[in-house]
C-alpha cells in the first residue's frame, strides 16, 4: 500500500493540465518515456544480434562459421541417396574410379561450373550436389522420370527430349552427317537454328546461350537396335564444345560405356581421337577446344598410335 500510493503522488498531479478537465501527459514527461523505450527497443536488439552473427571459436583459435550454417539440402538428400539404395542392384551405375574420374575435373572447374548431363541414372544426385555454387542441367529421354525429379527436388533442372535416332540407324546418319558437314550439321553453329537429324534443336533457348565447361554422356538407351542410342548426344556435346562462348576454350567430354560401338565410332567422328585424353575401365574422356566458324572439319589428320593410354596424364 506504500509502494501504491507512493507512485500516485508523483504521477498524479502530471497527468492534470490546468484549466481542462481531460487527463493528458506533461510533454516532459512523454519524452523521456519515449526515449527509455527506444533505447530499452535498440540495446535489445543489438545483443541479440551480436549472439547471433559471433563466429564460434575452435581450440585452435580459429573461427568457426559452421555452428549456425545447415548442411545443404542437395549434399544431404545425395548422402540419404546413396545410403538407402543398395548398389548391387543398379546394373548401370558407374564404378568408383569413374566417379573419381569426373568428380577431379569438376573440383579443378573454375566456379561456377557450367555441367550437362545427358541421362537421368543412380547418380543424378551426386552430379548435383558435388557442383555446388555450379550449374547443372539434366536431358533425358524420359518425360515421366523428368517430371518426378522436379517434384522431388526443384532445385534440380532436368528437360526432356525426344530422341527420334535408333542404334540400328548408326551408319546411315553418319553417312548423312559428313553429307551436310557444310550445312546443317556442320561443327561449329548455334544448334537451336539447325535441323541436322543428330542435333538437338528442341532445348530451352538459354540452354545454347551457356557455355559448358563439363559434359556427361551417359544417356540415353543404347542398349538394343531399337533404342536411341547416344549419336545425338555426342554430336550434340561436340558442337557445344567447338561453339562454346566465353574465356575458357576448353570443354571436358565424358562418354560413359565407351566400349559400345555407337557410343566408340561416334566419339571417334565428333569428339575425336586426338582429343582423347584417358579411358577410365567404360568411360572416355575427350578435351575438345573450341573451333572458328569457317572450319568443317570435327578432326584433323590424327595418328590413331599416339592414342593416350588409360593412365596418360592431361592439363585441366
Amino acid at each position: 500500500m506504500k509502494v501504491n500510493s507512493a507512485k500516485l503522488m508523483v504521477f498524479h498531479p502530471s497527468l492534470h493540465k490546468q484549466g481542462s478537465g481531460t487527463i493528458s501527459a506533461s510533454p516532459r514527461i512523454w519524452f523521456l518515456v519515449f526515449l527509455s523505450f527506444f533505447t530499452f527497443a535498440f540495446a535489445l536488439t543489438f545483443f541479440t544480434a551480436k549472439d547471433n552473427t559471433i563466429p564460434s571459436t575452435t581450440n585452435t583459435g580459429t573461427p568457426s562459421f559452421t555452428v549456425n550454417s545447415p548442411l545443404p539440402s542437395s549434399v544431404f538428400d545425395a548422402l540419404l541417396h546413396y545410403a538407402s539404395v543398395n548398389s548391387s542392384t543398379v546394373s548401370s551405375r558407374m564404378s568408383a574410379v569413374e566417379l573419381n574420374t569426373i568428380a577431379t575435373v569438376l573440383r579443378r572447374c573454375k566456379k561456377p561450373c557450367n555441367f550437362l548431363v545427358f541421362g537421368l541414372t543412380h547418380e543424378t544426385l551426386l552430379w548435383h550436389s558435388i557442383n555446388h555454387n555450379g550449374r547443372t542441367v539434366f536431358i533425358d529421354e524420359s518425360a515421366y522420370l523428368v517430371s518426378k525429379l522436379e517434384e522431388k527436388h526443384p532445385e534440380i533442372e532436368p528437360y526432356d527430349v525426344q530422341f527420334t535416332t535408333k542404334v540400328n540407324e548408326l551408319h546411315e546418319l553418319l553417312d548423312y552427317t559428313k553429307e551436310q558437314i557444310k550445312g546443317e550439321c556442320k561443327p561449329v553453329q548455334n544448334l537451336l537454328f539447325s535441323d541436322c537429324k543428330l542435333g538437338i534443336n528442341d532445348l530451352p533457348n538459354h540452354i545454347y546461350d551457356v557455355a559448358w565447361d563439363v559434359i556427361l554422356i551417359d544417356g540415353p538407351r543404347g542398349f538394343s537396335a531399337s533404342a536411341p542410342g547416344r549419336m545425338t548426344a555426342i554430336y550434340t556435346a561436340g558442337v557445344f564444345a567447338r561453339s562454346k562462348k566465353g574465356n575458357s576454350d576448353k570443354t571436358h567430354v565424358f562418354v560413359h560405356e565407351f566400349d559400345r560401338d555407337v557410343e566408340r565410332i561416334c566419339s571417334e567422328e565428333f569428339l575425336c581421337n586426338e582429343n582423347l585424353v584417358e579411358t577410365k575401365e567404360l568411360l572416355g574422356h575427350f578435351v575438345v577446344e573450341k573451333m572458328e566458324a569457317n572450319r568443317f572439319e570435327f578432326c584433323s589428320v590424327f595418328d590413331p598410335s599416339s592414342s593416350p593410354s588409360t593412365s596418360s596424364s592431361y592439363v585441366v
